[in-house]
């Protein structure tokens, strides 16, 4: 390409902010680093992926977020998505679980199973997976502030069906510097949520080895206005974080590092997205090989959940979003990723219906089944364009992840608030971009169609009739339930904390008794308080 034929192409720089050339060539590889990050599938430094011989071996976990209303009906939907084809769980739960209200707790009116499950007991968990192999179906809960609650819950459960806990599979997001970044679903001050965090993954190092007690979530950060790059380097400061708090206990870093995972979003350019994921995968491998000596293999492995990011989809024209999760779908092949969550078409309105869910399902099951994409390892590696770019976006990482340690570090930024300053600018300026045209959004700023009469989405109705029948299920809990006995654990938990100890003993014995999150959470806030967020103009 001449000199003036190239002087007139626009110039196109991608969300991350590196320029994309017209062209790529060996020379533009060898230039941003070469290969030698590349390496081989299974082996370090995990460029083209964490296994040998990935989805030829075994197709990736179809894991679809899926909560609403009291257990009863969410136990509905898991057995529904189960019986057509789905091979996890990821639950949600609403918002007052989340923050740790129980459902007869006033802040709690008419938000009971709105945007996922709502759970005030152990006889909640018994309920929602009445029915669910838990040997066969691994379960990822999708909660933060109230997650080892919830963990001791999920553990308690599985206990009393009968399940080895030292061989039960699992996840928790228990991601709490996130929640404090991108969605606000916090309960405790900082420092004192990633001590519950360094709780969770102690204990579960000695009690229940194979389950996953964190689940590390750029997702939410991408989602918040951060850029692709900005997402995976930020979940990497945040993983170190709770390492450095769990190496700190006395824990080597082989003792829990390999079960420790990744939840990150897909939206947005298709190669920016795989890049980020390859660079990113090796740049992890690196940084617990090179800053924390890790020696065993799994615990260099960037093990993740790669989900079609629900912040990419339109209100406008919603079928088109059946288009777009089939490529946040792709994507998330070619990047490979371990387990896929897809969003549904009408997440930009409601609650998934039945309908829309199995689209996501059989769009995930097309890509195995159809599309090849189980066939070949990393079949866009040696890709000119896909190698300088992953080289590229390793580097913008590095970078990213050292201005912040330079600051003082990701728990002094977001206890200060200036994480959540920067991404939340970053996204008014993005919605600024989309309004005016600079950044295309087909149906919203490129080929409206303003006079066309809008396509019907089913809405997810709120049942009043839910919320009463979870009241009055947690009312007839606490009138069974040994209610001195409840009270000494719940002042174990309390007296466990202002100790300082690790609380889970204490919180598994206490939901052991049926006391309720609600309960424990209160014991937690009498020790810990509440937090307050910083304001930052």
């Amino acid at each position: 390409m001449n000199d003036r034929a190239q002087s007139t192409l626009k110039i196109v720089t991608n969300e991350s902010g590196l320029e994309v050339k017209p062209l790529y060539t060996a020379a533009d590889v060898e230039e941003s680093g070469g290969t030698t990050m590349l390496g081989e599938p299974g082996e370090y430094p995990f460029t083209r992926g964490i296994h040998r011989e990935m989805y030829r071996k075994q197709p990736w976990t179809m894991r679809q977020y899926a909560g609403f209303g009291n257990p009863h009906d969410t136990n509905q939907r898991f057995k529904y998505l189960i019986a057509n084809g789905q091979t996890g769980l990821n639950v949600a739960f609403d918002l007052p679980t989340q923050i740790g209200l129980d459902s007869d707790d006033p802040l709690a009116s008419g938000e009971i199973g709105r945007v996922g499950m709502s759970v005030d007991t152990l006889r909640d968990f018994e309920i929602a997976f009445d029915g669910i192999d838990l040997d066969r179906i691994t379960v990822s809960m999708t909660i933060n502030g109230a997650a080892a609650i919830a963990i001791a819950m999920y553990l308690a459960m599985a206990e009393k069906r009968g399940y080895d806990v030292k061989k039960l599979r699992g996840t928790a997001q228990n991601d709490i510097l996130k929640e404090f970044i991108g969605r606000g679903t916090w309960i405790f001050p900082v420092e004192p949520s990633i001590k519950l965090v360094g709780d969770t993954i102690e204990y579960c190092a000695e009690h229940a080895p194979k389950y996953s007690p964190v689940s590390v979530c750029g997702y939410h950060i991408r989602e918040s206005g951060a850029t692709p790059a900005q997402e995976m380097a930020y979940a990497f400061c945040i993983a170190k974080a709770y390492a450095d708090e769990v190496i700190a206990r006395g824990l080597a870093v082989d003792e829990f590092a390999g079960r420790l995972s990744y939840n990150f979003n897909i939206f947005g350019n298709l190669f920016e997205q795989v890049c980020k994921f390859r660079a990113g995968r090796s740049l992890w491998a690196k940084i617990m090989k090179e800053e924390y000596k890790a020696e065993k293999p799994g615990s260099m492995w960037l093990r993740m959940i790669a989900a079609g990011g629900g912040g990419g989809l339109t209100f406008e024209q919603p079928e088109l979003n059946i288009v777009r999760g089939a490529y946040y779908a792709l994507i998330s092949a070619l990047s490979g990723t371990q387990t896929m969550a897809l969003c549904s078409y009408d997440e930009a309105y409601t609650i998934p219906t039945e309908y829309s869910a199995r689209i996501s399902l059989r769009t995930m099951q097309i890509l195995i089944e159809e599309m090849g994409m189980t066939e070949t390892v990393d079949p866009l590696g040696g890709s000119y364009y896909v190698e300088t770019m992953t080289n590229e976006m390793r580097k913008k990482m590095e970078e990213i992840i050292a201005e912040t340690d330079a600051q003082g570090g990701i728990v002094k930024l977001v206890s200060e608030g200036i994480i959540q300053a920067k991404v939340s600018a970053q996204a008014y300026q993005m919605q600024r971009d989309i309004e005016s045209g600079k950044f295309p959004k087909v149906g919203v700023n490129r080929y409206r169609n303003d006079n066309e009469e809008d396509h019907p989405v089913e809405f997810h109705p709120y049942n009043e009739d839910d919320a009463r029948v979870q009241v009055d299920g947690l009312n007839k809990v606490r009138a069974e339930r040994d209610s001195e006995h409840v009270a000494r654990t719940l002042a174990a938990v309390n007296e466990a904390a202002r100790a300082g100890a690790n609380v889970m003993p204490a919180i598994v014995a206490a939901v052991k008794a049926y006391a309720s999150v609600g309960e424990i959470t209160k014991e937690l806030v009498k020790v810990y308080g509440r937090y307050q967020e910083p304001i930052r103009f």
